[in-house]
């Protein structure tokens, strides 16, 4: 009977144990998505949409420990875009790491129709102003038809996959594509065993000398002649336009740099 209570405990025990680490991690993982990453001060959402984006922004930030923010205004003291974004940094202090850490904001002024996308910390690095300046681009035909929740997501979406990118590396670069990368290893798995399957066949020893009379073969007359070289030379215009992006990164208030991009929608 002893004995078959001490087993009874020792069970519970095992079960106590297993359960603790499953509950610590629903803990973390219900913290996280509990984490506002949405302000959507301006309207622009549903709360089903505002869900949807916060989860989505939590998980994709999770992964590169980086804090992805959304704040649309309708900007009533019309403040500078930039530094409404600057001025949400410093009073939020948002984060992944710790307050006033990794993280990348993009702030929509709704009555100026202007966006902001600034990168903080680890951001700064790997969203710098070219990178944003194609997040920026990649967005603006949604804002200015007003499909915001679909260009906030792929606002997280290509954050999330430019930051997975070392810097200095065009992010958009095609042999970034899974698709092209599946492809290019098929066709070279593809040639290697063409290329097998053509040896495997045997040595082929016949060539055009097994059949040719070299006695009575050869080339009869041959002849080059120069005529003129001819060179043409034209003008390149220079470009002295900025490519339609903006803006630049900067410091707040509060001292903290980051990188940016503005423009409008």
């Amino acid at each position: 009977m002893i004995r078959k209570r001490t087993m009874a405990a020792v069970f519970i025990w095992i079960a106590v144990l297993l359960a603790v680490p499953g509950m610590l991690l629903t803990g973390e993982a219900e913290e996280a998505t509990s984490k506002r990453l949405v302000y959507d001060e301006a309207g622009l959402l549903n709360e089903t949409e505002v869900q949807e984006l916060t989860q989505l922004a939590s998980d994709y930030g999770a992964r590169r420990e980086t804090d992805i923010l959304i704040f649309t205004t309708r900007n009533p003291d019309n403040i500078d875009v930039m530094k409404l974004t600057q001025d949400f940094y410093d009073a939020h202090a948002p984060g992944y790491d710790k307050p006033h850490g990794n993280a990348v904001l993009l702030t929509m002024d709704m009555r100026n129709r202007e966006v902001y996308l600034a990168g903080f910390y680890n951001a700064k690095t790997y969203l710098d102003e070219d990178r944003l300046d194609r997040i920026r681009n990649k967005i603006t035909p949604d804002l200015s038809a007003g499909n915001y929740a679909r260009a906030f997501q792929t606002y997280v979406t290509t954050s999330y996959k430019y930051m997975g990118i070392r810097p200095g590396v065009n992010p958009d670069n095609p042999l970034f594509n899974g698709w092209i990368q599946l492809a290019a290893s098929l066709g070279v798995a593809g040639i290697v065993v063409g290329i097998m399957l053509y040896h495997s066949g045997g040595r082929v020893t016949v060539n055009r000398r097994t059949y040719e009379d070299t006695g009575r073969s050869g080339v009869t007359a041959k002849r080059d002649q120069y005529i003129r070289t001819t060179t043409t030379r034209s003008k390149i215009p220079k470009n002295n336009g900025r490519g339609g992006s903006g803006g630049g990164g900067g410091r707040t208030g509060g001292g903290h740099s980051h990188s940016g991009s503005r423009g409008s929608f």
